[in-house]
């Protein structure tokens, strides 16, 4: 019979050839299994005399001491080169720089809306916002743009259900500011008293079916309403060639305003504009459409149109933006390249 000390010499030979874990038991179980070679020894004590069981029983004890040792140590030992391995893999430098976390900033339409904003305020004009999924009423009936009106061709418009529409600027917020206003100052003008001033811009999103470098299905306007009993065409020419100014930091363009046609203002003008230097020196632009307020818009309001008057325009902040910037191509804009927005930061 094989001396107790060769097995165990076997068996650390086997365990130290084992690359894996699963080697490493596929070897254990040829000395330790259930049909392993200690495993057989022990089995075979029942069949021993007394006096030489003893004997017998403890070398197998002795030598599956040893074995068990062997494989504890093995184990450890490929359990420490994995580790190790998943060190050299997951290493890292701390001698290279830390990566900075990238500051963000204001999409420069954003930055406009803000500006504009700002522009208005210092001339004591409100902010109104409003739902993007308006009424045919407040996006174009009560605008004076009836269901058989050619002017509602122009606005390409998207439908949703119920009859509902994607607004096609933002001038429904004109009419929804108007009439709680008027609805807050009832009692007065019940009783004959002035009615407080309306004087609200309304900047957002706006929809229409266009896409092209100067056209977007989704973009910005501002709106811009200034009611009262004594409102006139020189009050618009003052208000937006002051707004145009302050927002280009320069005084040096001319503004002009050409008679035009929009169903909710009479009389129309389109408002253009050129700059005195720069690349489009010597070019007219178009920024606005604007108009003293229909009379039966100011009836829509709730508003008698032979007491109170007043001024309103729509303006791109795109195309504003756009000016401002120098961007030759609106859906740069909308495109989501952070190399081109991260010139606004």
């Amino acid at each position: 019979m094989e001396a107790f000390s060769q097995l165990v010499q076997r068996a650390v030979q086997a365990f130290a050839g084992a690359r894996t874990p699963a080697e490493l038991e596929d070897a254990k179980a040829i000395f330790l299994g259930k049909s392993g070679e200690l495993t057989a020894q022990m089995k075979q004590l029942a069949s021993l005399p007394v006096d030489e069981k003893k004997a017998r029983g403890a070398e197998i004890n002795a030598a599956k001491q040893q074995v068990e040792a062997a494989l504890a140590a093995r184990r450890q030992a490929l359990a420490d080169a994995e580790l190790a391995l998943q060190l050299r893999a997951e290493s890292l430098d701390v001698t290279l720089p830390g990566r900075r976390r990238g500051s963000g900033g204001l999409h420069p339409i954003t930055r406009a809306m803000e500006r504009i904003e700002a522009i208005f305020g210092s001339m004591g004009f409100e902010v109104a916002d409003g739902p993007e999924i308006e009424t045919d009423w407040f996006n174009f009936t009560a605008l004076n743009t009836p269901a058989d009106h050619p002017a509602r061709s122009m606005h390409d418009t998207f439908y949703v259900e119920g009859g509902q529409v994607l607004r096609t600027h933002t001038s429904p917020m004109q009419i929804r500011h108007a009439v709680r206003h008027v609805k807050a100052h009832r009692a007065a003008l019940d009783a004959g008293l002035p009615m407080p001033e309306i004087r609200v811009i309304a900047p957002g999103r706006t929809y229409r079916v266009d896409s092209d470098a100067t056209h977007s299905p989704m973009f910005h306007q501002v709106e811009g309403l200034w009611v009262g009993e004594n409102i006139s065409f020189k009050d618009l020419k003052s208000v937006y060639v002051s707004f145009i100014r302050a927002f280009f930091e320069t005084s040096n363009l001319q503004i002009r305003f050409r008679p035009s046609y929009f169903p909710f203002t009479e009389p129309s003008a389109e408002i253009d504009m050129m700059f005195g230097s720069g690349p489009l020196k010597g070019r007219w632009l178009e920024v606005s459409g604007s108009g003293q307020v229909h009379p039966q818009v100011i009836r829509n309001m709730g508003l008698d149109p032979e007491r109170y008057i007043g001024f309103a325009f729509g303006s791109g902040i795109d195309r504003l933006a756009m000016l401002r910037y120098g961007v030759s191509d609106l859906r740069l804009f909308f495109d989501g390249d952070l190399r081109f927005l991260s010139q606004f930061k």
